[in-house]
């Protein structure tokens, strides 16, 4: 809504406070700002080293300190110092989301709630902060979600009972793996969900208890760990699949669908409806074979200069595995991953996000989030407020520590000494007194009393607002503020600049999901300079973590993918022959060949009726049909038609070195957990290798890396890669042969070179199809 006034009265106030400021400390002279600029040092992954071990499912918030807080699932954290007891949902926190230090733990064991089960283990934190207050929900091992309540991020913590029940949620899943979202107009949602359905429902206005019915969003094999975001208009549910926990065997996947509505639909980049029951593209995050295994169960942060951050965690290959550890209820935990928590820069490409434009987690030195402003501050330390000009005094909080606190009455303006200019994001929280008028503003550009930008929380009216005055003349665009919005409560407002183009949002907690936002583009004569701020029409308003910083640079194009290059014929078959395969192309040679049925029929096809047999570990009863790879580099690509359609049925392409070491990417059929016989169709990646961390070294079947959807023609591509003395391999697949979902990585320690198979197994009843095995060299190579 367009209008020629401001908020009643405002704009007159504000100027004439303005004009004063002007008087008394000379501003108007005040040369052109130059364009900000605050380089920042590098970080590397895992951003906890050195202060825990481990740190698995990490929730993330920026508190009204000024501070990151992360919260992780229970976990013996400092095994390498010889602590081996665990830590109750282990606590840090950070002033630039790279270094961090150790605070404690939500609830010792003595202080835990007493409804908790014995012997239950709390996973899966997730943290908000809901009308001036910290909501963390978690998990309990045994199944079902608690709550815990805090003023401060630090704590101490309040428990507040159970949101969800461990049996009869309504959600046909382990009532694990929560997460709170808030929408734009105040309600709040919260999903959960884990192995193999995620659910959302309805919460009260204090986020408190569920109500309503309950809605399935999302299904697949494993799937867990839902995180929604709003972005441009499209609500984004973030999950992960796959193997979670296998040590460096762990295929987790981070995956993403949006939607209009928060309860769904979801889709995929593809149009897959995140429902239907095959595995799922929207892959926003994978292992790359490079450092990290099993990435996922991620949260979210968006630092100062309004890039957007993954919080995850991911198992290091060269050290994948915990000491044993005491659990809280005693007795030692074996087996644990180690799992410390990782970021990295999230990319929003053609309305999709991704990590680091596809290329994976990070294992080398990468920029540091922008954590600091360049123009602003915090307002804690030594004389904070020497860069502004104000009659605006310094007050303390218990929680957000120094800030600024206008005069009781009247109109009053908070500037900085310095202009910004340019492509910039300002943000500060801001919070009113108590009352039943008046308005809180964020000064966005203030060039003099009749040109500015300022975003209002305008109490008289309801309103969020963004009023823009050129030459004197004032236009605002409003939105409404939630019924029973918490105008005392700390508050943060964003505001983002990129050329004319403005975006103002309303948030709690700064985790993308606003209660209310405008978009607008300034017209012409706007300033495109001025000072920043904080401004109130009258009426106290206290503001902190205010500040400005240049507007991140988007990434606009993604990681090159593995492509085809020469076509190698003769490691290749058309399957233009007749009879057997090693007949119809003498290439090709069996491993327990007098079990297959195998044939070349007419038409170009190698038609292979499923196996009742297996190739896992110490079961290795099925035929693997083989020819040589060639040198150095290359991508084998075949075209599968299959009609599998109960449990484990599976058919594929295979890179195999012998039963203990090979690469599978198969079209497999999995049960759905919980479906009531329904089954999964997913593109499955998988190694076998052994364990090098096992006295003596044990053949290890990976836990599952799920690809792209899985239809009953389906193209299948392996990329093979000699890295560092590692054998590399990426799978992608294709439900058209053009457009290609690629997968994560695995990696194995080189031995000999692989060879390019087939197989067609696991449980009998189902026929594969296959058109074609091409192999090219690898593009580049």
């Amino acid at each position: 809504m367009i209008s020629s006034i401001g908020p009643a009265g405002l704009r007159t106030r504000v100027a004439a406070a303005f004009a004063a400021l002007v008087t008394a400390a000379g501003l108007a002279a005040a040369p052109s700002a130059p364009a900000l600029a605050k380089p920042s040092d590098g970080f590397t992954n895992p951003v906890t080293a050195g202060v825990v071990d481990t740190f698995p499912d990490p929730a993330i918030i920026k508190a009204k300190d000024g501070l990151w807080y992360a919260y992780g699932t229970t976990n013996g954290v400092f095994n390498d110092k010889g602590d081996t007891r665990e830590r109750i949902l282990p606590v840090v926190r950070s002033a630039d989301m790279v270094n961090w230090s150790f605070v404690g733990e939500v609830f010792t064991f003595a202080d835990r709630p007493s409804w908790w089960p014995s012997g239950t283990r709390p996973w899966a934190p997730d943290i908000r902060y809901v009308d001036g207050v910290y909501h963390l929900t978690y998990s309990l091992s045994t199944g079902g979600v608690g709550l815990a309540t805090s003023p401060s991020a630090a704590g101490p913590w309040t428990d507040r009972g159970r949101l969800i029940p461990a049996g009869g949620s309504g959600c046909p899943t382990g009532n694990i793996d929560q997460s709170l979202f808030t929408d734009v107009g105040g309600q709040h949602y919260l999903y959960w969900g884990s192995y193999d359905t995620i659910c959302v429902a309805k919460t009260n206005a204090d986020a408190t208890a569920l109500v309503g019915p309950v809605t399935q969003i999302a299904r697949g094999r494993r799937a867990e760990g839902g995180y929604v975001v709003r972005r441009d208009g499209w609500y984004y549910l973030f999950y992960s699949d796959g193997g979670c926990c296998d040590g460096a065997f762990s295929g987790y996947t981070v995956k993403v669908g949006r939607a209009d509505n928060p309860l769904g639909p979801f889709v995929t980049p593809s149009g897959l409806d995140l429902m239907d029951l095959t595995s799922k593209d929207g892959i926003v995050l994978a292992s790359n074979g490079d450092t990290w295994a099993g990435p996922g169960h991620n949260s979210f942060q968006t630092d100062l200069s309004g890039q957007d951050w993954l919080v995850y965690h991911a198992i290091p290959t060269a050290n994948p595995d915990l000491p044993p550890v005491t659990g809280p209820w005693g007795g030692t935990l074996n087996n644990l991953s180690r799992r410390p928590m990782l970021i990295d820069r999230l990319d929003w490409i053609d309305g999709w996000p991704v990590v680091r434009a596809g290329a994976g987690p990070s294992s080398t030195r990468q920029q540091a989030p922008v954590t600091e402003f360049a123009e602003g501050g915090d307002f804690n330390g030594q004389n904070p407020l020497s860069g502004w000009f104000t009659d605006w005094k310094i007050a303390t909080d218990p929680d957000a520590g120094g800030h600024l606190a206008s005069p009781a009455s009247g109109a009053s303006l908070q500037l900085a000494k310095k202009q910004v200019k340019g492509d910039v994001r300002i943000e500060g929280d801001l919070r009113l007194g108590t009352g039943t008028g008046g308005a809180a503003g964020l000064v966005v550009a203030h060039k003099n009393d009749k040109n500015s930008v300022i975003a209002w929380i305008d109490r008289a009216r309801g309103l969020f607002t963004v009023a823009t005055t050129i030459k004197g003349v004032t236009t605002e665009q409003t939105a409404p503020l939630p019924a029973g919005f918490a105008y005392t409560a700390w508050h943060n407002v964003a505001v983002e600049r990129r050329g004319n183009a403005i975006t103002a949002a309303l948030s709690a907690d700064r985790l993308r999901d606003p209660v209310a936002e405008i978009t607008l583009t300034l017209p012409s004569g706007a300033p495109d300079f001025g000072r920043i701020g904080a401004a109130t029409s009258g009426g106290r308003v206290d503001a902190d973590n205010l500040g400005a910083a240049d507007l991140y640079k988007p990434v606009t194009q993604r990681a090159p993918e593995p492509q085809p290059g020469t076509p190698l014929t003769a490691h290749s078959d058309e399957f233009d022959g007749t009879g057997r395969p090693e007949v119809s192309d003498a290439a090709w040679s069996w491993i327990r060949g007098e079990k297959a049925t195998a044939a070349v029929t007419g038409g170009g096809v190698l038609t292979w009726p499923t196996q009742a047999a297996e190739l896992y570990r110490n079961d290795n009863s099925a035929s693997v049909l083989l020819r040589d790879a060639p040198d150095g580099d290359f991508l084998v690509e075949t075209k599968l038609t299959f009609d599998g359609r109960t449990g484990n049925q599976q058919a594929g392409i295979v890179l195999y070195e012998n039963d203990n070491r090979f690469f599978k990417l198969a079209h497999s059929i999995l049960p759905l957990q919980n479906g009531g016989g329904a089954f999964l169709h997913q593109t499955e990646f998988n190694k076998e290798a052994e364990r090098l961390t096992a006295t003596p070294p044990e053949a290890v079947y990976s836990g599952p890396m799920f690809g792209g959807p899985a239809t009953s023609v389906l193209w299948l591509r392996l990329a093979y890669t000699v890295v560092d003395g590692e054998n590399r391999v990426r799978a992608a697949s294709s439900t058209d042969g053009t457009h290609w979902t690629w997968a994560g990585a695995w990696s194995t320690p080189y031995r000999t070179k692989p060879r390019i198979g087939l197989v067609s197994m696991n449980a009998a009843g189902a026929t594969a199809q296959f058109d074609y095995v091409r192999t090219f060299r690898l593009a580049g190579s």
